[in-house]
Formats: C-alpha cells, structure tokens, sequence
C-alpha cells in the first residue's frame, strides 16, 4: 500500500488539477466569447510562460530554506483567493484582469511544482518510486480527462463564473489536505542518504544555511550517467512539444473536420493514454533508462504515422499509445531522477529544469505557430515525429560511448 501521507499528496494533486481544468476551459471559452479573437488566448498563454522562467529556480532555493508543506499549502491559499478575481470579467474592457490573475496563478504553479514533486521522494520508500511516479501519470491523465470533459459541462450548463468558484475551492481544500501531510522527523545525516524518505520542519532550522551554489549541483550531475541522461532529455524534448500541443487543435479541426468536439476527444485520448501507463510503468523496473529512451523512440515514430493517418478514430487512437509511450518514459525518467539526485539537490535542480522545460515549450509553440502557417501541418507532424528519433538516438550514442570510456577509465 502506498504511503498515506502521500495519498494526501495525490488528493491534492487531483482535486488542484481538476480544478485548474475547469477554470482553464471555461476562461478560454469567456476570452474568445468576449474579444472575438485568439490574440487575447497568445496573449494569457505567453504571460503564463514568464513566471516559471523567473520564479522556479526561486522555488528550489525557497525549498532548502522552508518547509515544502509551508510552501505549497500558501501557494494553494493564495491562488485560491487570487482566482476569485476571475468573477469580475464581463467584458472586452476587463481583459487585463485575466492577464493579471493569470500571471499570478502561474507565479503560485511555478513555486508549486518543483516543491511538490521534491516531496514525493521525501514521502515514499525507493523501492515504492517506480510505483508512485506511475500514479502519477494516472493523476495527469484523470485530469486530463474529468477536468476538461467536467469544466466544458459545468461551464455550458451553469455559467463559467460557476466553474471559476469551483476552481477556488478546489484551491483552498487541496491547501488543506496538503496542511495535514506529516513529514517524519529525520536526522542531518539521514537526508544525505540514499534511502532517505522524510523531512521534517523541526530539523529544518540545521538547513538554513544550506543554499546549494551550481557548482554542487554539477558535480552531482558528474558524478551519475543515467542523471546526465535525464538531464538531456529534459532539456531538449521541451524544443519539440509545442508542435504537439499545436497540432492537437490544428489536427482537430482542419485535418479531420471534427471541430471542437474533436479537440476534447484527443484530449481525452492523451489522458486515457496516461492513466493506461500506470499498468506498463513496472515493466520497466529493471531497465529505467533503457524504458525511457525506448519510448521517446516510439513518440516519435507514432507522431511521423499520425501525419499519414487519413481517418479520425485512427488518429484517436495513435495519441492514445502516443501518450501511453510518454507516460510510460515519464515514470522512468522521474524514478530514475529521484534515485539518482541527493535529497538536498532535487529542489534546486528541479526549480532550474521546470524553468528551462517552461520557458522553451513557450518558445516552441510560438514557433510551431508561426511554423504551421508557412508549412502543412501534417509535414510540421513529420517534423516533429523526426526530432523525438534523433533526440533518443543521440542520447543513446552518448550514453553508450560515455560508459565505455569510463569503463575503460577514461
């Protein structure tokens, strides 16, 4: 049985993203209903991107100084007032609240994230890593699904000022059970462990001092291979997926002809394909790197055949073992970066990775925009199922001459 402390963790994590879904779908729906126009959409959508440049790293600093439950449980408190303000939006004239309110909920996600996925080694046993990274694909893919399914309903039916409460509570309630998350007390020594799953806030006053330079951070990435794989990965996939998150919609309404509707079939195929990764994720207990190389391979290969797919449900079905496939290199990805970083590193260099990764898929779909009308979709499909290959088959080349010169002692 998993952790209960961290099923508090996953409780919280859902309730916050479907609520986040609600919000997202129906403040999308109010923008283009009041302006006419998907300016305002690139507008929030870039304003979005800016806090997780600045703020993430913040975020892994802040995590060696403060408790990681004080952190995210006032991040889920103030977004939750903060999304209240979305209830005074009423006309073209009131854009700027949405520019504003949402540049602060992405300030609360940008110091969220990082401090929330530090804590799941913190909460759980290595042997119980593999396991709780695949639940949370599982959490990824149920929000993806209730929340954008629910948030379109809750919105036609009953307003989206309805589904902009709903997001505020699910803020405060999910700030309320992370309050309740217990952190068992560890020893100074404990931390520097492997094996070391806890946290606790009356030790924390020994770390306050401990603000990792970068030099401590890149001798640790030294020191681990598979770590400078991960790495790797993380900083060059973010260059390819705002094709995906571009052509989805694109695909949707102009390949297959299936409108709105079909952007939330795709949608709902991608967190289907999430959730199923939860039963393949412990297949690849043995061989984490090897599992996600193999699946960024196949991403790639489904995103080439989806740019030849002609009918709809085929297409449906492709992002769904596209998603599968990247759920699957996902829970071996994060596992393999929980075993192989130091409690202590995790924060910070999780903070740097969410701010790079944030920062260049915000460049990368505005590129892909601007890209899809100079180039056919579906060769822009081509494109990008292309650059998955080489990336896995270059990280694969240096993974493979890496470990022959040191064993060679090079």
């Amino acid at each position: 049985m998993v952790n209960k402390q961290y099923r508090k963790l996953f409780a919280a994590g859902i309730i916050n993203g479907i609520g986040d879904r609600f919000c997202q779908i129906a403040l999308l729906a109010l923008m283009y209903r009041l302006t006419g126009s998907g300016l305002s959409v690139g507008i929030m959508l870039g304003l979005r991107v800016i806090p997780f440049l600045i703020l993430s790293p913040v975020s892994g600093v802040l995590i060696s100084s403060i408790s990681r439950r004080t952190l995210m449980m006032t991040t889920d408190l103030l977004r939750g007032g903060a999304a209240l303000a979305f209830l005074s939006v009423h006309s073209n004239k009131d854009m700027w609240i949405v520019y504003v309110v949402s540049t602060l909920l992405a300030c609360g996600e940008a110091l969220y994230a990082p401090a929330r996925k530090s804590s799941i080694p913190l909460l759980v046993r290595p042997s119980d890593l593999l396991r709780v990274n695949s639940l949370e694909q599982v959490m990824s893919g149920l929000v993806l699904v209730i929340g954008a399914a629910a948030g379109g309903i809750v919105s036609a039916l009953f307003g989206p000022q309805a589904a902009f409460m709903l997001n505020s509570a699910s803020f405060f309630v999910a700030g309320l059970i992370v309050c309740n998350i217990a952190f068992p007390p560890v020893t100074k020594e404990e931390v520097n462990r492997e094996d070391a799953h806890t946290e606790s806030r009356g030790s924390q006053t020994s770390f306050d001092d401990r603000i990792l330079g970068r030099s401590q951070i890149l001798q640790c990435i030294r020191m681990s291979l598979p770590l400078q794989v991960v790495i790797a990965f993380e900083l060059l996939v973010p260059f390819l997926n705002g094709i995906d998150n571009v052509l989805i919609s694109v695909f949707a309404v102009q390949e297959f002809k299936l409108g709105d509707a079909g952007i939330g079939l795709f949608y709902a195929a991608l967190g289907a394909g999430l959730v199923a990764s939860y039963a393949l994720g412990r297949l690849f207990s043995r061989s984490l790197l090897s599992g996600g190389l193999v699946c960024l391979l196949l991403e790639g290969i489904l995103l080439m055949g989806l740019s030849g797919i002609e009918h709809a449900w085929a297409a449906v079905g492709i992002y769904f073992f596209i998603s599968l496939a990247g759920g699957v290199g996902a829970i071996c990805l994060d596992t393999l970066f929980m075993r192989e970083t130091p409690l202590h590193v995790q924060g910070p260099l999780l903070g740097m990775l969410t701010a790079w990764s944030q920062g260049i898929i915000g460049l990368s779909m505005f590129g892909a925009g601007v890209a899809v009308e100079i180039i056919e979709p579906r060769m822009l499909g081509l494109i990008g199922g292309a650059g998955f290959i080489l990336i896995s088959i270059m990280i694969s080349i240096y993974y493979i001459r890496a470990r022959s010169r040191k064993a060679a002692g090079i």
